[in-house]
């Protein structure tokens, strides 16, 4: 057994299957038969309607069985070859790359080369974007108050007013990065202070949107497109989004994206489930739907939203993160920041 394989196990069992990890929903189960099964680590709140737009564009049946990405990605090591599953569309790459170290993906489709070669590997390829960046309360924060980097929030200046995740996968995908670019010994450190600082812990990215507006937080550590997303719904929500300097850990640029199944039995339905994702209808739901950044030129991007082209994060290998997912977690334990 690879060592990715043995550490998509561990996620799963460090995590305990937990809710509230990312923007996942469990619910629903893989089919059999001819229709296309379709494990996706993506709430179906968010992408339901665009399978149901890929069903009729294409013709292709799609069965759904959505959960947490680490979870989906254990349950593909478990099965192994016998897995239903014929596409992983996963909520990050650390997910999708510890499924292909694993050895469980097909090569990309042709239609992955559309995307920018630091969003897709030889097995998986982004479909969205989203950056990391600093929510932060109009109400009660200047701009000119917030540091350019996320290491300059170990400051007593920030005391009990920053609030975070833990259990989302995009957070701890953030400190995946983290751990990578400044190296674990850094890392830990800086989860010390950020325990100390006594933060507020919530489930995911919406819950601290709302603390921020509701006054318990006035800063909080997030992906980007949750705040245009609740303004489309609340407008004069009182957020605004601040983008960390290029290359800081804190700038994360990660993706949501789709591998094939080496196991599958329907690859060609498969790839033009991806190629649908890829494409001008796919992109521009991404871009107008959930807010998040196109990853094939042409598209425009989300509005009032800095460009992709704009955003730098560090300089890492995003499908380097899959192997870092069960420590990360175990070091999130270790420091108090998860029960």
């Amino acid at each position: 057994m690879k060592r990715s394989l043995i550490a998509i196990l561990a996620v799963a069992a460090v995590a305990g299957l937990a809710a509230g990890c990312g923007d996942d929903d469990s619910g629903g189960s893989g089919g059999s038969g001819d229709a296309l099964t379709i494990y996706s680590g993506r709430n179906e709140k968010l992408v339901g309607d665009l399978i149901k737009q890929f069903e009729k564009a294409t013709g292709i049946d799609a069965e759904v069985r959505y959960g947490e990405s680490a979870e989906l990605a254990a349950t593909i090591a478990e099965e192994g070859e016998r897995s239903p599953a014929d596409v992983f569309f996963a909520q990050d790459a650390g997910a999708l790359g510890a499924v292909a170290d694993a050895n469980l993906l097909a090569p990309a489709p042709p239609s992955s080369e559309r995307v920018d070669a630091r969003f897709r590997t030889g097995e998986w390829v982004g479909t969205s974007g989203r950056a990391r960046v600093v929510a932060y309360s109009t109400e009660r924060v200047k701009a000119s108050e917030l540091p350019d980097s996320i290491l300059d929030f170990c400051n007593d200046a920030w005391k009990g007013r920053i609030g975070f995740p833990p259990p989302n996968a995009s957070f701890q995908a953030f400190v995946s990065a983290m751990r990578l670019t400044l190296g674990d010994g850094r890392t830990r450190e800086w989860l010390k202070c950020m325990k100390r600082l006594e933060p507020t812990l919530l489930e995911n990215n919406i819950q601290t949107e709302e603390a921020i507006a509701a006054g318990e937080i006035d800063v909080g550590f997030v992906n980007h497109y949750y705040l245009p997303e609740l303004k489309a719904e609340k407008p004069g929500f009182p957020v605004a989004n601040h983008f960390l300097e290029a290359g800081d850990p804190g700038s994360l640029v990660n993706v949501a994206g789709a591998g094939v199944l080496k196991s599958s039995d329907q690859q060609e339905d498969a790839v033009r489930f991806v190629d649908f994702l890829l494409s001008e209808q796919g992109q521009r739901y991404f871009s107008t739907k959930t807010f998040e950044y196109p990853l094939v030129d042409g598209i425009a991007p989300p509005q009032e939203t800095k460009p992709l082209d704009q955003v730098q994060g560090p300089e890492i290998e995003l499908g380097a993160l899959g192997d870092k997912l069960a420590s990360t977690l175990s070091l999130l334990q270790d420091v108090g920041l998860t029960s």
